[in-house]
């Protein structure tokens, strides 16, 4: 599957699939396998039921949606602040002084913390 350019997972929870696991882009162990198939696994499934691999990724889904949402709003808002910012519109008597140029910044980084 790598040859034709594919993701690969594995899921395991004994010794024997240590290998598989760790070298699997995506390796998920069980957490009632041994300890070294857990420390292995990129994820871990905390109860034995294989439908926890359809919610690895659903969330999976979810946080890529949330990181373009929030890259997305923060570029916005990062676009018109720097051109007020640079007084690039001063001539319209925009404009905005270096010490609440510095609190908007902080700002968007607060309303992206808070987003996710």
């Amino acid at each position: 599957m790598r040859r034709e350019g594919k993701g690969v997972a594995m899921v395991g929870d004994c010794i024997n699939d240590v290998a598989s696991i760790s070298k699997a882009d995506l390796g998920i162990a069980m957490e009632g396998g041994t300890d070294i198939a857990r420390e292995a696994g990129d994820v871990v499934l905390v109860r034995n039921n294989l439908r926890g691999i359809i919610d690895i990724f659903s969330f999976a889904k979810a946080i890529r949606r949330k990181i373009y949402q929030n890259l997305f709003w923060a570029s916005i808002y990062n676009i018109a602040l720097i051109s007020i910012a640079t007084e690039t519109l001063y001539n319209h008597n925009i404009y905005l002084r270096p010490e609440l140029a510095g609190l908007a910044m902080t700002m968007s980084s607060i309303s992206v913390t808070l987003s996710a």
